[in-house]
């Protein structure tokens, strides 16, 4: 007997919601300590106007870092000179409708050529930008403080911080 799959739409709708979604996570940096951030536009999903990192919902038959690598060429068009997994964290949030989420966010600190790094979605995001841990944009995502505050021992060594 085979189960039948649900579409990736019907899916996407749930992660998070109907059952906890995966997600993975990276910190992309230069060889200076700086890590790129885009502010998330009017299109993105939810928190618009919000500076972040980038990432992306883990795919059913990737591991991990692939999927991390797959979401950092699509959404940057970079390619990863070094992956550091920071750890995981439990991502709890409110939907603007009121709708509970809980998310796995598993999160990586990659190093990359910060000449190659570029917005490959130019709908999903209105700006972007090099920061280091002391000079971050405002207003930042709901769980970016959450991600530096746990992982800040590790990229304080990986950014030479």
């Amino acid at each position: 007997m085979t189960a039948d799959k649900l579409s990736a739409e019907i899916l996407r709708q749930h992660k998070g919601v109907s059952f906890v979604g995966v997600t993975t996570c990276f910190l992309m940096y230069d060889e200076t300590g700086e890590f790129f951030m885009a502010k998330r536009s009017k299109n993105a999903r939810d928190e618009n106007g919000r500076w972040e990192i980038q990432g992306g919902g883990l795919k059913w038959g990737q591991t991990a870092e692939e999927n991390m690598i797959r979401e950092m060429r699509e959404e940057s068009g970079a390619e990863a000179q070094k992956i550091d997994f920071l750890g995981y964290r439990d991502v709890f949030r409110t939907l603007d409708d009121g709708t509970p989420t809980h998310w796995i966010a598993l999160d990586f600190a990659v190093l990359v050529d910060k000449d190659k790094v570029k917005i490959t979605e130019p709908d999903m995001f209105d700006d972007s930008g090099w920061f280091t841990l002391g000079n971050q944009p405002s207003p930042l995502h709901s769980q970016h403080k959450t991600l530096i505050n746990k992982h800040r021992d590790k990229l304080k060594i990986i950014l030479k911080d």
